[in-house]
């Protein structure tokens, strides 16, 4: 098959196996949990732009409920606030807590072991090559997005 086919169905198998128990099981809340948590810390993506259960939707591509439900259970275990706008007091902002953060801390380590663990025979140029254009990729879909978008 041509890699550039193959591409596509490599990642759905990654998403598949991302919550690989490296060192400790990741319970699939705790996933969930991250993909919010994660938007929050990223922060806005333009200027103008707070994070709000909207902004969690439109990225995570679900419907607003759905997200509504994620942020919800997020503030249920103290990982985030809400909190009221600086630009529009009628608007709701999310923010992470202390818990947020070394959670989302926690999390990373799992995914930094996870990748290591993966990798464990790969000579350490290869390794650090994955990760350089893995962030690479990441980065241009987010252009690419804006770019979509504007």
């Amino acid at each position: 098959m041509d890699p550039l086919d193959a591409v596509g169905p490599a990642f759905s198998r990654l998403r598949r196996a991302s919550a690989l128990n490296a060192e400790s099981p990741v319970s699939r809340k705790d996933m969930t949990r991250t993909l919010v948590l994660n938007i929050v810390d990223e922060g806005p993506e333009h200027d103008g732009q707070e994070i709000t259960v909207g902004v969690v939707a439109e990225r995570l591509a679900v419907d607003p409920s759905v997200a509504s439900r994620m942020v919800t259970d997020c503030i249920a275990a103290g990982y985030l606030i809400r909190a009221a706008s600086q630009r529009d007091g009628r608007r709701t902002i999310l923010q992470m807590t202390d818990d947020g953060q070394g959670m989302l801390a926690a999390f990373r380590r799992h995914q930094r072991a996870a990748f290591e663990f993966i990798t464990r025979e790969w000579p350490e140029g290869e390794r650090e090559q994955l990760a350089r254009l893995l962030i690479k990729y990441v980065d241009s879909v987010a252009q690419a997005r804006g770019a979509l978008d504007a």
